[in-house]
């Protein structure tokens, strides 16, 4: 169940990426592929009834550290470019006094 709810999020992302024609509704549309891709992973890192390594020798089921630990680092790099076109649209803005992508490429075209 979850990993189609995380799909769904995902393809909700793409489209408001598709469709969206202000530069910050696309950041926030990369953003929320980004979390459901994240998600995603997590979901496939999951083991039921799994424990974590770092308890005891004696357990037979323990989850993978590793999706968490990419994940992390997914988060961090996320956070990173969001800040960053964030700052660049507000430049954009400043030059161009316009965030729709039509006017843009009008305007360089």
């Amino acid at each position: 169940m979850s990993l189609l709810l995380s799909f769904i999020i995902v393809l909700i992302g793409i489209y408001g990426l598709t469709t969206s024609e202000n530069i910050i509704k696309s950041v926030v549309c990369l953003n929320i592929t980004q979390t459901a891709v994240i998600l995603l992973f997590l979901n496939f890192g999951n083991l039921n009834d799994g424990n974590i390594p770092i308890i005891d020798n004696s357990i037979l089921k323990i989850v993978d550290p590793l999706p968490q630990a990419l994940m992390i680092t997914a988060i961090v790099i996320g956070a990173s470019i969001t800040s960053l076109a964030l700052i660049i649209s507000i430049k954009i803005f400043h030059y161009y006094g316009t965030l729709n992508w039509k006017k843009l490429l009008e305007r360089e075209g």
